[in-house]
């Protein structure tokens, strides 16, 4: 089973994307303000096709992997495809905000280990959303791995960089702001972020308060 987040203390008690070098909490801020919006039904519309690759997505098989005979999946059966972004190490990951890919070594350290995984309808619906981090070059953590609910996304969305990272429990001496975009605007010390316009109703969706491996 993977665990789901729904609150801000659920995720600070996970740890994930922390301490520094890591990025994988920057990633997910970067996530609910820039590449979703909420439409008048709630559901997650997707600004960008991951299939045409911006910001390094590109697809994810989830392969079984089996050790010691016991053979798993990282997640649960999707009818739709799997799409992963985070290696600050694809030339096509640039197109992320310098917030998300300053803190990146280039060193074998802990500065490239996290990712976020969604699942998506053809209409461009998001419909689950997923953190990781690799435990080795080749395999993601499945006990690190997280589902991420629709109402945390909300929560991260009225919070500053700056105010998200501290309250997850993110420290460094370098956060960098981001710049605005056609959707969001972030002023770092508390300012307001204009809410993004809505695309057109799209029929209802289906969000499960956990996700169970099949």
């Amino acid at each position: 089973m993977v665990r789901t987040l729904n609150n801000m203390v659920e995720l600070r008690g996970s740890r994930f994307g922390r301490p520094w070098p890591r990025h994988g909490l920057k990633l997910l801020f970067w996530f609910a303000n820039d590449y979703i919006v909420f439409d008048n039904d709630n559901q997650m519309f997707a600004n960008y096709d991951p299939e045409e690759g911006d910001f390094g997505f590109h697809h994810f098989r989830n392969r079984r992997e089996c050790e010691n005979n016991v053979c798993k999946r990282l997640l649960p059966f999707s009818e739709y495809p799997f799409y992963e972004v985070g290696n600050l190490h694809l030339p096509t990951s640039k197109s992320l905000p310098e917030y998300v890919r300053g803190g990146n070594t280039h060193q074998k350290d802990d500065s490239n280990m996290d990712r976020l995984i969604i699942s998506m309808r053809p209409d461009r619906i998001v419909v689950k959303v997923y953190v990781t981090q690799h435990e080795d070059l080749k395999s993601f953590d499945p006990v690190n791995t997280y589902c991420i609910s629709r109402s945390l996304l909300m929560i991260i969305r009225q919070y500053t960089l700056r105010k998200f990272l501290g309250q997850v429990g993110y420290y460094t001496q370098n956060v960098i702001a981001p710049r605005e975009s056609g959707d969001t605007r972030i002023d770092m010390d508390g300012g307001s972020r204009a809410p993004p316009s809505a695309p057109p109703r799209a029929a209802p969706g289906f969000w499960e308060s956990y996700c169970t491996i099949l």
